[in-house]
């Protein structure tokens, strides 16, 4: 209650909308100040947060190694949907691919841990990319023609922008053959917090597509989201 709505609530307010007490609310509270896990005001009474969660999330961001946060986390995604999954970050205007776990299948994916390829032709690329702002984007591809790797690859920048601005909204990031011939990917934002950006993303050759699709990217947005670090801290 007190991180939602800091500086709002003093003692009457919590004791009634958590069902503690006033007199265990009081000791509680005196306690967290101690702490230094809450704050009161000096006028009105009212409690925000202290500094020791300044201090947590220090330490937090120090001792975060998202590589192996990724290996913990990526693997049952990939058992559920029994297909690779990968992490990369942004490279300029590459993809810099740091981990992948791998499903059992006749058919492996090229992508390797220290392999990079044009971010635009990648949804992992793409998903980064629309983090960007204009002037940003227009510094890494000042010209407006986009080499092709394969037929479906965007071949020009204002079809790149314009997908850009719907991955912004949509939160997540597709693409249909155009890294490699007979896969499709999806892709979701990691949020570092440190300015470094990061994603995950899960390809499938195209008769799984059909079937697995909405799960994939399901599971890819809520990875994204396991993996990233909370922006209060």
């Amino acid at each position: 209650m007190i991180a939602k709505d800091p500086a709002k609530h003093k003692l009457i307010d919590l004791s009634k909308r958590l069902e503690i007490n006033k007199s265990s609310m009081f000791s509680l509270l005196g306690t967290m100040e101690a702490l230094g896990w809450v704050k009161r005001a000096a006028a009105g009474d009212t409690y925000a947060l202290g500094h020791a969660f300044a201090e947590f999330g220090s330490s937090y961001l120090k001792q975060y190694d998202l590589h192996q946060h990724f290996q913990d986390e990526a693997a049952p995604v990939r058992d559920r949907l029994q297909e690779t999954v990968q992490l990369a970050r942004l490279a300029g205007d590459q993809v810099l691919y740091l981990g992948k776990m791998e499903a059992v299948s006749p058919v492996r994916l090229h992508s390797e841990p220290g392999m990079r390829l044009p971010a635009y032709v990648t949804a992992l690329g793409k998903t980064m990319l629309a983090q960007l702002s204009r002037e940003e984007l227009l510094a890494l591809y000042p010209q407006p023609e986009l080499t092709k790797l394969t037929p479906y690859t965007i071949g020009h920048r204002d079809e790149l922008f314009a997908q850009l601005d719907a991955i912004r909204e949509q939160g997540y990031a597709m693409d249909d053959q155009e890294s490699v011939m007979g896969f499709r990917c999806v892709a979701a934002p990691i949020r570092s917090g440190g300015g470094e950006m990061a994603a995950v993303s899960c390809s499938m050759l195209l008769h799984q597509w059909e079937v697995k699709a909405a799960e994939a990217r399901d599971e890819m947005i809520g990875l994204a989201e396991r993996l990233s670090v909370p922006t209060n801290t």
